[in-house]
């Protein structure tokens, strides 16, 4: 068997997808003779709802060894320490899913289990005040970590809340300085092999033939490359998420520590739900909705009558369906953001979606090809069997906060509580119910902490706490809960605010509304 070196990689499309597969595939690969070619038109517009990241994006970014108060200020971002879910589990309730531990634990006794029979016993009905995350996130404070402060608590756990455009362009200076090439202009088609049906080329609108060895399709939607050259088929979802559109629209803020909280918020809606998204310039603001259940009209009208500021600019629609292709690497293109697939940015996977693709890409990524141009079979089935893996678990977190309801007020939520759920998705929630337990694997992206918050925010309660619960007598139980939340306290008392966190050290030097 013989080999050919793999050598020329073309990204199609640019964005937050393609200039993050630009910079990390630049850096990481740096010099070893590999050439990156990056195609896109800014006649096409690019979806830029992905907003909200999870804490996972501050390892990209260390890998590319950027500062991250630079890179909040050229991204012109704020901190996000949770998400707020308001009037998912009823009407006038609400939870926050926070980022971090979920308390500290005692002997082989986890937190969750001390606490849920301290509320049997009537010593409590609220775990936020326990967790670092959710007293900083309430009270709008934040300090970055440092491992020089000595606390018996574990730090913030953060990410951020970011212009993806901005960011975008960010990481796009910092590819090209790096040696990526781009080309802007439109494709007008894809040229394959005859006898293996590959990809060859793709062709500009002026003739120009770009070649490569491993195409990127960061195409969005369409799927230039994987769908619609290589017919990969994709795997609809929509029974289990029926949201397929969504309305978004940026407003305005004052600046003021109550405009710039320290988290998302999801609120739920008649037909779907809400996001709101601070950031230091303006609020991004969206509504996710199933077009079964109301009208375009109709969305749109709640979305502008339920904004913090003046709208900057009119609604813009998004239509999608949820599901994944049903390959994410085939022949010699692997599909990265849109391309790969869509779940609403419930729980804002988008970005990290991008991210665990690119990375699991670089892991896998052959010195050399076959010679007759192609990969290995193994290595694409591996990276399709771990794509469709860490999909399929996230989708299952999303649809838990569906399926976990008490809403019966709209025909959309008493379908999304009746709906039946994905055996493992019902597995979990049997194993939780029984054992207080969490039963996931331990590689796949939403911790034990994450399905802790939505568990319990969204009512699904273990029948009893766990016997390691009972070492402690009463009165020790109120002393160890006692001194958790006193410690917690004094913590968030000694952060500054998030607003002033901002205008010390990452406040962006113009403020640029952009949509």
């Amino acid at each position: 068997m013989t080999f050919a070196p793999l050598r020329d990689i073309v990204i199609v499309g640019g964005g937050t997808a393609g200039w993050m597969a630009a910079a990390l595939f630049s850096h990481i690969l740096g010099p070893g003779g590999h050439r990156i070619h990056l195609v896109e038109s800014e006649e096409i517009g690019t979806v830029g709802v992905g907003e909200a990241t999870i804490p996972p994006i501050a390892i990209f970014n260390r890998a590319l060894g950027l500062d991250e108060n630079d890179f909040l200020r050229q991204t012109q971002g704020t901190i996000k320490l949770a998400i707020e879910f308001v009037d998912w589990l009823r009407p006038g309730h609400r939870y926050l899913h926070s980022f971090g531990a979920f308390s500290r634990s005692l002997g082989l006794g986890h937190f969750q289990d001390f606490w849920l029979r301290a509320h049997r016993l009537g010593m409590t009905d609220d775990w936020e005040p326990y967790i670092l995350n959710s007293v900083a996130a309430r009270r709008g404070r934040f300090i970055q970590p440092d491992p020089r402060r000595q606390s018996p608590l574990e730090p913030l756990a953060h990410a951020f809340h970011i212009d993806a455009g901005l960011y975008a362009r960010y990481l796009r200076r910092f590819a090209e300085q790096r040696g990526v090439r781009r080309t802007e202009g439109k494709i007008v088609r894809t040229v394959l092999r005859a006898h293996d049906g590959f990809v060859d080329a793709v062709e500009m609108a002026d003739g120009t033939r770009i070649a490569g060895d491993l195409f990127i399709d960061c195409s969005g939607f369409r799927g230039l490359l994987i769908e619609q050259a290589l017919n990969t088929g994709f795997e609809d979802w929509t029974h289990w998420l029926p949201c397929d559109r969504a309305w978004a629209v940026p407003s305005a803020h004052d600046g003021s520590a109550a405009a710039l909280t320290p988290y998302t918020r999801s609120t739920a809606r008649p037909a779907g739900w809400q996001w709101r998204i601070p950031l230091q310039h303006r609020t991004g603001n969206g509504y996710v909705y199933s077009s079964r259940h109301v009208s375009d009209d109709e969305a749109a009208a709640t979305l502008m009558a339920n904004l913090d500021g003046e709208a900057l600019a009119e609604p813009r629609q998004l239509r999608f369906t949820a599901g994944r292709r049903r390959r994410f690497w085939n022949r010699n293109v692997v599909a990265v953001g849109l391309a790969s697939g869509f779940m609403e940015p419930l729980e804002s996977t988008s970005i990290h979606l991008v991210q665990s693709a690119i990375s699991r890409l670089i892991t896998l990524l052959p010195n050399h090809s076959l010679a007759n141009g192609g990969v290995d079979p193994a290595v694409a089935d591996e990276f399709n069997r771990a794509s469709a893996i860490e999909y399929e678990r996230i989708r299952d977190f999303i649809i838990l906060h569906y399926a976990a309801t008490e809403r019966a007020d709209s025909p959309f939520w008493r379908a999304c509580r009746d709906r039946p759920v994905p055996e493992e998705l019902a597995r979990r929630m049997r194993v939780f119910r029984a054992l207080g337990r969490v039963a996931r694997d331990h590689d796949e992206l939403f911790s034990e902490v994450s399905w802790l918050h939505v568990f319990l925010g969204q009512g699904v309660w273990p029948r009893d706490h766990h016997p390691l619960a009972d070492q402690l007598s009463e009165e020790d139980l109120h002393c160890f809960l006692d001194d958790i939340k006193a410690a917690v306290a004094r913590e968030v008392d000694a952060m500054p605010t998030h607003a002033d966190f901002i205008a010390h050290h990452c406040k962006a030097d113009s403020l640029t509304r952009t949509a």
